[in-house]
């Protein structure tokens, strides 16, 4: 995986010189979020200052967009795409999906 082709393949603007000066950070803005794009071959381990970091370049960008972090798990002929959000996040995402859906 290359960043440059999972942006593209996300359909989301990158960022000029992602993770350096001030203002361009994470690596993408896709919809309302910045994306902050890891790969990895088998597993990762998230930590709480892994997040601070994902969610104060977030705050750089916009206070208006929310942070995610992309996992690209797996070699080139199986990958797993992953979303990390913060929970209140998917929350809002629920709420809106139930309030635009009639379930009977």
């Amino acid at each position: 995986m290359s960043e440059r082709s999972e942006i593209k393949r996300d359909g989301a603007k990158g960022q000029k010189n992602s993770g350096r000066g001030d203002y361009q950070k994470g690596d993408a803005v896709w919809h309302n979020f910045v994306v902050d794009y890891k790969e990895y071959s088998k597993s990762i381990s998230i930590s709480k200052g892994m997040w601070s970091k994902i969610c104060t370049d977030t705050f750089k960008v916009s206070r208006d967009k929310s942070p995610v972090l992309k996992l690209v798990l797996g070699s080139d002929g199986s990958k797993t795409r992953l979303a990390v959000i913060e929970w209140a996040m998917l929350e809002q995402l629920i709420e809106c999906w139930e309030t635009n859906n009639v379930h009977n």
